[in-house]
């Protein structure tokens, strides 16, 4: 009844959706929380809506560390809670809940003292892996010796390292998994507009009854009705609990997270790497043929949606790498530099954001509206259960209880089949396998979108920019079925090429507007104007990571 293609169409009709019905839950936000609390209400049977300003992911939900996990380091500051209900979410991710998207990843836990520091921090890993209860979809923690280390990472210092304890978390390609929830959302019927920005709040009394948004492609003013409104704006609520004249009951402190991307050559090791810094955690994370690495965790209270890595963000990440790590990490090492905002939830003023909470705030301000902040990306699933459970007191009705615990995200179905017959598919669709284990972990069983498309024109098997693994198929695949709508949105969040890249993807540009251009109706000025805008926003970034690099 419903499909999960989002595109500019599908946009076109959410916007005369959005104009002309009520709608019972309206959502502010398509970050991670935004989509997750969208698939949540419209799983229930709820008619639900959601407005984005901007693109899918295009926050914070587009620059974290990468990772699902549990939260190490909060096991020292005793929040066993919030640990024990990220490691049961990392445990249904990558079981059944979207195991093309998230994937185990194992780090090494690097001891330099032999008995002491291996006692306190095996037992605090034995800690962890109790924590996730009895169904383990990852092995148990590992103590290993010095001599093992040399082989499995040679990159560790054999001066000072004495052995290692091997752990096991999760990666994932954030903004894809925040893509593939929000389609998730619109194949079970949910009504989803991104370049849409909420101006204000329609009122009835002291009710909250919807809000009044701007389309910025048309500039067209739209009331839009519900019967309750939940805000998940992330670093923007403080701003636009101010803006809408709510006093909410909690206030969001900025913390920036900046990672570095450096070549897979630049660091041996088998496993990632996990360091423990004066303030807090520093995770060396393989990422296809490169590796990430960071991250820091200082206030901020600049442009929220433009946080740049300053020189002393990245200084501070390689002085952390290089205490452990022959060779060192160098300047002209990195490839790339992104930083994200996390939204903590402020308890006191004050507080340093190291000490923080990460667990989330959800409140009610005003009967009709609801706003959540604070939490991981790994815990999004049971954010948005909260928010939702609390806005659909406003509907006066019996309501379903959330399944999201029981709904694998589009793709997953088939994913585990699918994977014993890469050979096949290749054979079939004349691709190499390597393309086809690529896609798998990036469309899963909708791997077949993609192949429709390379059927219908067989140059769109080839790669975009020959050392990356994207071809041109997952390019026009953006704009047909996931909703970009500018060369920005295909190769900052659709694909990871502005940091894989090691020209941002300024080069490919032109070929990207060239392949989406026919799909969205563009013209020359169009296609020319979406390229000069992405080449602004990777030019204020390269030009941070030059005066690194270079001072």
């Amino acid at each position: 009844m419903f499909t999960s293609q989002l595109n500019a169409d599908q946009r076109e009709r959410a916007i005369t959706s959005l104009a002309s019905e009520e709608f019972d839950i309206l959502i502010i936000g398509g970050g991670v929380n935004g989509v997750g609390a969208a698939l949540d209400a419209v799983s229930r049977g709820l008619k639900v809506a959601l407005v984005e300003a901007h693109d899918y992911a295009a926050g914070t939900s587009s620059r974290s560390s990468k990772l699902i996990h549990g939260g190490l380091r909060y096991l020292e500051q005793y929040d066993f809670k919030l640990v024990r209900e990220a490691l049961h979410e990392r445990e249904l991710m990558v079981s059944t809940q979207c195991p093309h998207l998230v994937k185990p990843v194992s780090f090494l836990y690097p001891l330099t003292e032999k008995v002491k520091e291996r006692t306190y921090v095996g037992a605090g890993l034995a800690l962890y892996d109790a924590l996730r209860g009895f169904k383990r979809a990852l092995p148990s923690h590992k103590h290993l010796t010095g001599k093992t280390i040399a082989t499995i990472s040679p990159s560790l210092r054999q001066d000072i390292i004495t052995g290692a304890i091997r752990y096991f978390d999760a990666q994932v390609d954030d903004a894809r998994h925040t893509m593939m929830i929000a389609r998730t959302a619109a194949r079970h019927g949910a009504v989803m507009a991104t370049g849409v920005r909420v101006e204000d709040l329609t009122r009835t009394g002291k009710k909250i009854t919807g809000v009044i948004a701007v389309d910025t492609f048309t500039n067209k003013r739209i009331t839009i009705s519900a019967k309750a409104t939940i805000m998940c704006a992330g670093v923007w609520s403080d701003e636009l609990h101010a803006k809408f004249g709510l006093t909410a009951g909690y206030s969001v402190a900025m913390s920036k997270g900046v990672h570095i991307v450096v070549p897979g050559d630049a660091i041996h090791s088998k496993d990632g790497i996990i360091l423990k810094t004066p303030v807090s955690v520093l995770f060396l994370i393989p990422w296809g043929d490169k590796w990430i690495v960071g991250t820091t965790d200082t206030p901020y209270d600049g442009d929220r949606a433009k946080p740049l890595a300053t020189q002393e963000d990245v200084q501070y990440i390689l002085d952390q790498a290089n205490r452990v790590l022959e060779p060192k990490l160098k300047s002209e090492d990195i490839l790339g530099v992104f930083a994200g905002l996390r939204p903590l939830v402020a308890n006191k003023t004050g507080s340093a954001t190291t000490k923080l909470s990460r667990e989330h705030t959800v409140d009610r301000p005003a009967p009709g509206f609801v706003s959540m902040a604070g939490g991981k990306y790994t815990t999004y699933r049971v954010m948005a259960k909260d928010a939702v459970d609390l806005a659909v007191l406003d509907l006066r009705r019996l309501v379903n209880d959330s399944v999201t615990e029981k709904l694998p995200l589009i793709g997953a179905d088939g994913y585990f089949a699918l994977k014993q017959q890469v050979a096949k598919i290749a054979e079939d669709s004349g691709i190499s396998e390597a393309t086809v284990t690529h896609l798998l972990d990036r469309y899963g069983s909708l791997i077949e979108e993609i192949l429709e498309l390379i059927a219908d024109d067989a140059t769109l098997a080839e790669r975009l920019i020959p050392n990356l693994p994207y071809i041109k198929a997952e390019i026009l695949h953006a704009a047909t079925h996931e909703g970009a709508l500018s060369v920005e949105d295909v190769l900052l969040r659709r694909t990871r090429i502005s940091f894989e890249a090691a020209d941002s993807g300024a080069d490919a540009a032109k070929e990207v507007a060239k392949i989406i251009g026919d799909q969205l109706g563009w013209g020359a000025k169009e296609r020319s104007a979406s390229v000069s805008a992405f080449l602004e926003v990777i030019a204020q970034e390269e030009a941070a990571l030059n005066e690194l690099v270079n001072s």
